[in-house]
This record gives structure tokens, C-alpha cells and sequence, in this order.
């Protein structure tokens, strides 16, 4: 039997020793049609990779907070358009990068719809030529994993925002903000809210902010760079298979507290699928509702205007895509650089996780590896080969 067009391409990266391994699954139709793993945990040791292995998802953490968020809008104990001023004071009054990189005080709101569209004025450690990035990394706003979630938003706070808020789309710490939000409002820690809201009812029992010493045997080693600071060099350095320690900014042992809201969950590909079927449908695989129509119709609609598009991150542009309240959807096909269909959505982690969800073809792909700060195109390449496979399944039932 021929291999299909995703284990073709994750097999082609391991060969080429640019991964570690590679694993995947993809459902159409509510089945799955296809799922694989190659590769080893540890190349070097040639240890292979543990049945229901654990990887540090970083930004696929993203779209699970914005999920919480959308059910507490539903309950009308949030809004959109609330100042996050209210929640959290000490952004009453923030300074703001001009041009020439002098700062002055800015008086405005900034608002949950802010934060859950990247466009409250924050950054990223990483983003190149951005004074404000520089600051995070001066202040180890993403490397400090001994800092509780409320300490990292309380120097986020201190900090100067990169331009008014609502004016632009930067990839940012907007939601590790919304996250701290989401616990003053409810009076709860954010893995405590999305236990109970989310990974509970979804049967997601392999995902949290850390794991116990019986289960660490599960979690993949990483690749790559040690930092998130270190990922947007350029030129790239080429991509080869060196472990390393990302435990100081990502620690994954119970009992360290650590909880973010824009990375941090350790997740597995079939947890992670459980959490898509929701992206569908607004329900958990066993029915009930979590996001009621009219919610679930909001979460998904693209709310950048067309002078804020396309989305940059760094170099990467994200052409045709626009951003809704949890991820990127794609509103022009006609603008895209990858296979994709109209509505398609979905995100990235920084360590080399991906998925998507294609709602007209009933289709969701979940691909996880382990490498910080790659530069090659596994998550792109792995999803154009999961719409070969779909259109494979599909042709063949007509």
C-alpha cells in the first residue's frame, strides 16, 4: 500500500534529519482517516516515541484561552468591548513608543477585543526591529518561567506598548494578558478555569501546564534554540537536530505553578483533536453544547480590516489569511501561498505544532514535533498534504 500524502512528507523532513520525529492525524467526517508517527523521541539514542507522547504546544495554548474567553462572554460575565483597565489597573496609565523611540503617556482604552486580535499595542521577545521586543527581552518577559502568570502581566504592564491600541495587528503577549483577565473576572487560576471549562468536558486528559513525574517519560525532548528571543534570527541558522533546555522559560514538572495563557500547555495529537471537534461544531465528542450558535458564529468571523492585512510575523508573511477571535481564518484564497479553502483557520506553536480546520470539508488536522525555532516549512507542508489526503478520501466516496 502506497503511503499516504501526509506520511510521505513527515517521513521525507525525518530522512533529512531536519526532525526528530513527526506525528499526525487528520479527520474528515468525524473519522479518522489517517494518523501516523516516524521518526524517534531521541534521534541520537534512537529511543522511539512513546505511545500518547506529550509536546509542548506553545501558541496552540492561545486558541484554548480564547475559548474560555468566548464562553464567559456568553455568560455576559465579559465583553468585547470591556477596558481591560477595569480588570487589571495598573495598565490605566501606559507610556507609548513614537517613532524616533522616545515614549510618551497615552490615554485610551484597551479592550478584551484588543487582546483577542493581537492589536492591544503589545509584542513579542522575538519580533526583530521592534523597541518594545527589545524591552521584553531585557526584562526576560517570556524566559522567566519562575514568575507567576500575574508577575509576567505586571511587568508586561511597566512596559511602554509598541503603538495605539487597535491601530495594527503584531503577534503579541496580548494573550497572556487575557488570561490574567480571565482569572480576576472569574476568581479562579487559568488552568483551574480551563479544567473545568474546557479540557474536563472534552475529555482532554493529557493536556495541563505540567505533568507528574509518572508521566514525564512522555514529553518529547526539544530541538532547536533555547529561546523564544533566539527564533526570528536572520539569516536562519541552518536546522539541524541539536537537543536542548527550554525548562527555565516552559518548566514542566507539578508543583512549579507555572500557567500562562499565550504557551505553556503540553497537549497530545488526539487531545488536541478532541479540542478541534469543538472548533466545528461547538460541542464535545459526546454532544454537549459548549459555545451556542450564535457564539460560536462570532468566534470565527475575521476582524482585521483590510488595511491591517496581510498578517506579518517577522520576516513570514500570513497572505490571505485574516484573524478572528482565536486564530487565523482565511478570508482570499486568491491571496494564499498554501493549500487551503475558504473559512480554513486554525494556528502554530514556536516548537512545530500545527493544525487547521477546513469547516466546509469537515476536516481537521493536528501535526506535533519538537523543534524551536525551525525554519523549514513542516507545518504548512504537512497541512497542504492533509488537503491531498482529504481530497483523496472524498473523491473516493463519490
Amino acid at each position: 500500500m502506497n503511503a499516504s500524502p501526509l506520511h510521505q512528507v513527515a517521513a521525507a523532513y525525518v530522512q533529512r534529519e531536519l526532525y526528530s520525529s513527526v506525528e499526525w492525524a487528520l479527520n474528515v467526517d468525524g473519522q479518522t482517516i489517517d494518523r501516523g508517527v516516524v521518526g524517534y523521541a531521541d534521534t541520537e539514542a534512537q529511543i522511539p516515541v512513546p505511545a500518547n507522547a506529550l509536546y509542548r504546544i506553545y501558541s496552540m495554548t492561545k486558541p484554548i484561552i480564547a475559548v474560555a474567553a468566548m464562553q464567559l462572554i456568553q455568560q455576559q460575565r465579559l465583553h468585547l468591548f470591556d477596558p481591560i483597565q477595569v480588570y487589571l489597573p495598573e495598565f490605566a496609565n501606559p507610556n507609548i513608543v513614537l517613532a524616533d523611540g522616545s515614549t510618551q503617556p497615552w490615554q485610551g482604552m484597551i479592550t478584551v477585543e484588543h487582546l483577542m486580535t493581537h492589536r492591544a499595542g503589545f509584542s513579542y521577545d522575538f519580533l526583530p526591529n521592534c523597541p518594545v521586543a527589545a524591552l521584553y527581552r531585557e526584562h526576560k518577559i517570556a524566559e522567566d518561567g519562575s514568575r507567576s502568570l500575574a508577575d509576567m502581566v505586571s511587568a508586561i504592564a511597566a512596559l511602554p506598548l509598541a503603538f495605539v491600541p487597535g491601530t495594527e495587528w503584531r503577534y503579541s503577549v496580548a494573550t497572556d494578558v487575557l488570561a490574567r483577565v480571565l482569572e480576576v473576572v472569574t476568581g479562579q487560576t487559568i488552568d483551574q478555569i480551563i479544567e473545568t471549562q474546557l479540557l474536563k468536558p472534552l475529555g482532554m486528559d493529557n493536556t495541563a501546564f505540567t505533568v507528574t513525574d509518572d508521566d514525564l517519560p512522555r514529553l518529547m525532548p526539544m530541538y532547536g534554540v533555547r529561546s523564544l528571543g533566539e527564533m526570528m534570527a536572520w539569516p536562519p541558522a541552518p536546522q539541524t537536530l541539536q537537543r536542548t533546555d527550554v525548562s527555565a522559560s516552559h518548566p514542566p514538572e507539578a508543583g512549579t505553578g507555572f500557567t500562562r495563557g499565550g504557551m505553556g500547555l503540553l497537549s497530545t495529537a488526539d487531545d488536541y483533536l478532541k479540542f478541534c471537534h469543538l472548533l466545528h461544531t461547538g460541542e464535545t465528542p459526546s454532544g454537549e453544547r459548549l459555545l451556542m450558535p450564535t457564539t460560536f458564529d462570532l468566534l470565527w468571523a475575521n476582524r482585521l480590516p483590510e488595511s491591517q492585512l496581510p498578517m506579518w510575523i517577522g520576516p513570514n508573511m500570513i497572505s490571505g489569511y485574516g484573524w478572528n477571535l482565536m486564530g487565523r481564518v482565511m478570508i482570499d484564497i486568491g491571496r494564499s501561498l498554501i493549500l487551503t479553502g475558504h473559512g480554513e483557520g486554525g494556528w502554530s506553536g514556536a516548537a512545530s505544532t500545527h493544525f487547521w480546520i477546513d469547516r466546509e470539508r469537515n476536516m481537521s488536522g493536528v501535526m506535533m514535533s519538537q523543534y524551536l525555532g525551525a525554519s523549514m516549512p513542516l507545518g504548512s507542508d504537512m497541512q497542504q498534504a492533509g488537503y491531498m489526503t482529504c481530497d483523496q478520501y472524498l473523491l473516493g466516496k463519490t
